[in-house]
């Protein structure tokens, strides 16, 4: 189950240097008559102003500058041509007025933000850090100097202080972002990390000052014990003590807290069965994040804004440390003392939970539909409600509470953030690109939280309470998130496949409701519009599947997952084992070797394994042998023999030893059921 995590590319991966050899040579004049002329009368003038003797003209050119590269695209990419990052950088920053210092620091931070982490790599290896280093010691003596507190200089002398602050955190963060070496560069170095912890305690910095260094701070915290150990370790200005205030008061603040308290927790392992400070884990958390989830939807229309405070951007931070928190969970469980409270299941890497799936970036549409729309797949907001509120309910079984407090994270999961997570899906139903982001988010979510529960050993009665806890959740989550998905016939191939993971997690723990918690499907013949889109997979570009890192994550594979799952008795009736089982053999084994990938090949066999593996079960009677599954399996034999061949082991590890593994299992399995005949 993959990390909701930034990406962060290597310094060794990034394209040369794009200013390399470039310093001492002649600018040419761009050969577009027009940008020739913006060049003679726009640029040149306010490039001659920025390297003025005069100290005011200098200042005015910055000033200016800063504001024609936030506007202006063609300006700023000429600028770049003429080296301007090397006058900012060789003067500009070092001038001896602030004014000026302040408008320079501006411009760094429109070019970071415009120009991506190529421009950061640049700058990196232009040595910028240093200048950072020097303007943030400089902000920390000024903030924290005795002998003329900050709060007595002059308003114009603050503002540009604060102006320099609020331009740095985001280079510092763009840095960090752009390549490890920046990371590493950035975090050791100590004047840096002292300038983010004083703007941390600084009572009176203004908020948006504030909001960046606590994004910083979140950047530089992930997976990075170095940070860590620094921020709990600062006894001079309590860092980890006023980031636990902040999470307390609520907003984007809060938000922003408990993503670097979160950080903190995973790199130092405070967890359920190993808290931290004051019991510190997870769990304090879910309940702030999921306040901040139903405040921000109450604010009426969600995406109505780019500040830094919008509504948009607390669901989206807040949903994204959520799906962490559900991918740490899991990995904390199998840290933990698994004799406790029952373990978990072991797991093949293809059930990883895909957070990347559904990303805003992804606009590929699949070309074939599933079935028509049932009506009754719908939830309306009334169902919603009553399902929410059977979600949040009171504990029925207070013998068996005890099992689910154990695990105080996976129950705020569960009763607190799961029924927003689904509000938000219900509600979020816009096309435009915050909307987009939103709900990609939210499925995320779901799907790491049910990845973990579905990895728990619900065998034999283990972790009843839990069970318990997770089969109304379950319900919801198949009729509110994914039951309407597939009704919409959706085309988009991001949230295809994102959706068909989470449906692929709630099925694996379909089998174990029984009973009073009795998990059924909706009717609305899931099953048969899971096949369609298998089939809708296959006619994805040739491309797109050899971009694919690692082929288990597929959308066919997942779609197949899912069948597997769903066709498990006792919770499947026979007509819908018998349907999955035929599909599996006749519609993806029969492609072998050559019209189906060796991964959903793969995971066919290890369903239809698990399906028919138990002689008592009546679907190996009446399905398997009624319907001579046997000679199927043995005419696949030969067929994936000759696909796992063509797995080449350098490339493909991974697929190649578990092809491997899967026919022996083949093998044994036919051998097996040969000897056993009714």
């Amino acid at each position: 189950m993959g990390k909701s995590r930034r990406n962060r590319g290597s310094g060794q991966k990034q394209r040369s240097d794009p200013m390399a050899g470039k310093k001492d040579k002649p600018v040419k004049p761009p050969t577009d008559p027009e940008l020739a002329a913006l060049r003679e009368k726009s640029v040149l003038p306010v490039l001659r102003d920025l390297q003025s003797a005069d100290p005011k003209r200098r200042t005015a050119a910055a000033a200016a500058v800063a504001h024609v590269v936030a506007r202006d695209e063609r300006c700023r990419k000429l600028l770049l041509r003429e080296r301007v990052v090397g006058v900012l950088l060789g003067e500009t920053l070092t001038d001896s007025s602030l004014e000026g210092r302040a408008a320079g620091w501006q411009i760094l931070r429109t070019l970071a933000a415009e120009e991506g982490p190529d421009f950061c790599v640049h700058l990196y290896r232009v040595d910028v850090v240093t200048a950072v280093q020097h303007a943030a010691k400089k902000i920390t003596e000024a903030l924290t100097s005795s002998s003329t507190p900050f709060g007595k200089t002059s308003k114009a002398e603050q503002n540009f202080v604060w102006t320099i602050a609020e331009a740095l955190t985001p280079i510092i963060t763009g840095l960090a972002e752009a390549s490890d070496e920046a990371f590493d560069a950035i975090v050791r170095n100590a004047d840096i990390t002292s300038f983010l912890l004083t703007l941390l305690s600084a009572d009176f910095a203004p908020a948006s000052v504030l909001e960046n260094a606590l994004l910083c701070m979140s950047t530089l915290s992930e997976d990075n014990l170095q940070f860590v150990e620094a921020i709990l370790a600062d006894e001079a200005t309590k860092s980890y003590e006023r980031l636990q205030s902040f999470q307390k008061e609520g907003g984007y603040k809060a938000v922003l807290a408990c993503s670097i308290l979160h950080n903190v927790f995973a790199v130092m392992e405070w967890h359920d069965q190993n808290p931290g400070k004051d019991g510190a884990s997870d769990a304090v958390l879910v309940p702030t994040l999921s306040q901040s989830l139903e405040q921000a939807q109450s604010n009426g229309n969600m995406p109505n804004g780019h500040g830094s405070s919008s509504p948009a951007d607390i669901l989206r931070l807040a949903l994204q440390i959520l799906a962490s928190i559900g991918t740490t969970l899991q990995e904390s469980l199998e840290k933990g003392n698994k004799e406790e409270w029952g373990g978990i299941e072991d797991k093949d890497d293809a059930m990883d939970a895909d957070v990347d799936a559904g990303s805003d970036d992804d606009e590929e549409r699949l070309s074939e539909k599933g079935e028509p729309a049932d009506d009754d797949d719908e939830m309306g907001d009334g169902e919603m409600e009553a399902d929410m509120e059977m979600v949040t309910a009171a504990d029925d079984y207070p013998d068996e509470a005890s099992r689910v407090d154990d695990l105080p994270t996976l129950r705020e999961l569960l009763h607190r953030a799961m029924p927003q997570v689904l509000m938000i899906i219900a509600r979020t139903t816009g096309d435009d690109e915050a909307s987009l982001s939103i709900r990609s988010r939210a499925f995320a979510t779901l799907n790491n939280v049910s990845w973990t529960v579905s990895c728990m050993d619900f065998g034999e009665g283990q972790n009843a309470a839990i069970l318990r806890a997770w089969s109304p959740v379950a319900r919801t989550i198949w009729r509110g998130a994914v039951a309407p998905v597939l009704a919409s016939d959706t085309s988009d191939v991001g949230l295809a496949t994102v959706v068909t993971s989470l449906a692929w997690a709630v099925a694996r723990t379909l089998h174990y409701t029984t009973g009073d918690h009795a998990f059924s499907l909706s009717g609305g013949g899931e099953h048969e519009k899971f096949m369609s889109l298998y089939h809708a997979s296959k006619n994805l570009r040739a491309a797109e599947q050899e971009e694919e890192e690692d082929p288990f994550q597929s959308l066919g594979v997942k779609c197949v997952g899912v069948l597997g799952q769903l066709a498990l008795d006792p919770g499947a009736p026979l007509e819908l084992n018998r349907e999955v089982g035929v599909f599996l053999l006749t519609q993806v084994l029969a492609g072998l070797p050559v019209d189906t990938p060796p991964a959903d090949a793969v995971e066919a066999l290890n369903q239809l394994f698990d399906i028919y593996g138990d002689e008592s079960k009546a679907c190996d009677r009446e399905v398997f042998w009624r319907d001579d599954f046997l000679r199927h399996l043995e005419e696949v034999l030969p067929k994936f023999r000759a696909a796992v061949k063509t797995v080449d082991k350098r490339r493909s590890a991974e697929l190649r030893q578990r092809a491997d593994e899967t026919l022996m299992n083949l093998t044994r399995f036919i051998q097996y059921k040969q000897k056993h005949r009714p």
